[in-house]
């Protein structure tokens, strides 16, 4: 049954939502996917704090067109059966699918993909998948960070057992 033009303006400016609150989509083909395997990857997705739907290419095309955010890059791979995985973590997604594709499946396959600005083609899943997320990023800064003050406190502390190692020996030396 189609839809009415009412549930087509809805349906926009639902995924007009769903695009606002999130700075990362992975858009992929999940067609040859049985329904044990669909429901098994869209749970993964769930676990993972990922939104993740099958949606129109038309509705998805005209909820881009309308953000202010440029998704061109996207347009050419809005083809065929879509589901768009939408999140704020740029690696979560690529995990969750590489993941699921270590099993015996072949599916789905990433079309393509927007992080933040930058676009990324279906080639892209392995390198998608390496990147740290916001948690892990923070904890390495604040390592670094960290990193200096640890070395001046070590070398103050062993500045200070060496002196007192050398009184001590001064002090047994004029005890002998």
């Amino acid at each position: 049954m189609a839809l009415t033009k009412e549930q087509k303006r809805e349906a926009v400016a639902a995924i007009a939502e769903d695009l606002e609150g999130a700075n990362t989509i992975y858009l992929t083909d999940y067609a040859g996917l049985t329904v044990e395997q669909a429901n098994t990857l869209r749970g993964e997705f769930f676990k993972a704090n990922v939104q993740y739907k099958v949606l129109k290419n038309t509705l998805l095309k005209r909820a881009m067109e309308d953000s202010e955010i440029d998704y061109s890059g996207l347009y050419e791979h809005l083809s065929g059966p879509t589901a768009v995985a939408f999140t704020n973590d740029p690696a979560t997604p690529g995990k969750v699918i590489k993941k699921f594709l270590e099993g015996d499946n072949q599916l789905p396959k990433l079309k393509g993909a927007y992080v933040d600005g930058a676009f990324f083609g279906s080639d892209a899943l392995d390198q998608l998948a390496a990147l740290k997320s916001k948690d892990e990023l923070i904890g390495d800064i604040l390592g670094l960070l960290m990193a200096p003050v640890t070395n001046i406190v070590g070398g103050l502390q062993a500045q200070g057992s060496n002196l007192v190692g050398a009184i001590k020996t001064i002090a047994e030396k004029e005890e002998a």
